[in-house]
């Protein structure tokens, strides 16, 4: 297979020994339940383990356990392969604080030996009840070369298309490559409801989707020190176009950096986002909660 990396990569054993370690102490619960918009209990379970500690017959469970005492009552799980897509709609039909999304990741799609062979079982998931978006899907210029950018492309036209015929939202993996995502959803038309997960732009990308009508969901890294471009882009989004994630078991908030994330630390993002934004907290919680429900349909 022609790697397609412009950087070197680990192996799933490396990521997960890099990763290991105890799960945070549970935050203060929050005045109003959340959801957290972006998770991946797959990952999170094969590599980080269960929330906690210890093991389960059914680490899902626990998960969504941990996660509801802190006011975290629902989760979308994202698919980034056929496998995990597969895995995430038959997650959400068993448990009901679940929905899911489906979709080739932008790195994954170069990778494939049959590209259109993949993209034909994602939208056989697509008509599932539970999933109610396609994602996470788009463009990423930090890990994948040029040579596998028409790929990428490809896919992200293909997953547009799927997320408008069944009327679901679309949500985005979009890293160095803002300019390139606006071009797409300009030539191929926008679906109705459009994510940019773990948005990572400045205030003037922020602008741009904000004026778009699309949802900016927000990650741990709004936390951390270094994201002053970040804050200032929270800062200008309407409350009603705010989303917040884990991206688990990635991108742990603040003070935990480094240290496997989960669902139930959604509350450190949220906190953040309130000082952020000078929004009573009790109020972003409402307003978070109630973009979620019009994003995913009710759980």
């Amino acid at each position: 297979m022609l790697s397609l990396m412009s950087e070197p990569t680990e192996s799933r054993r490396e990521r997960a020994a890099r990763r290991a370690g105890e799960f945070p102490p549970a935050p203060e619960p929050l005045p109003r339940p959340v959801l957290d918009s972006h998770t991946h209990l797959d990952i999170t379970v094969s590599e980080a383990g269960v929330p906690g500690g210890g093991s389960a017959d059914d680490p899902v469970a626990v998960t969504i356990a941990l996660a509801t005492k802190v006011g975290v009552d629902r989760l979308v799980q994202v698919g980034v392969d056929v496998a995990s897509s597969r895995w995430g709609a038959d997650t959400a039909d068993r448990h009901p604080a679940v929905l899911a999304t489906v979709a080739l990741h932008p790195n994954e799609a170069p990778r494939l030996t049959d590209l259109d062979e993949a993209l034909r079982e994602i939208e056989s998931l697509a008509a599932r009840d539970r999933v109610r978006g396609i994602g996470e899907t788009g463009m990423d210029f930090f890990r994948t070369g040029d040579e596998g950018r028409a790929a990428q492309e490809a896919s992200f036209r293909a997953h547009i298309a799927i997320a408008k015929r069944y009327g679901k939202a679309l949500v985005i993996h979009d890293r160095d490559a803002h300019a390139d995502v606006l071009r797409i959803l300009d030539d191929e038309g926008s679906p109705d409801t459009v994510v940019l997960h773990c948005f990572s732009g400045d205030a003037d990308f922020a602008r741009e989707c904000v004026r778009r009508g699309y949802l900016l969901s927000f990650a741990g890294t709004v936390t951390f020190g270094s994201a002053t471009a970040l804050r200032e882009a929270a800062a200008l989004t309407p409350v009603d176009q705010i989303l917040v994630e884990t991206d688990a078991p990635y991108l742990t908030p603040m003070p935990h950096r480094g240290r496997p994330n989960a669902s139930y630390l959604i509350p450190l993002t949220v906190r953040s986002l309130a000082a952020t934004t000078g929004t009573d907290l009790d109020e972003l919680c409402a307003a978070i909660s109630a973009t979620g429900d019009r994003v995913f349909g009710p759980w």
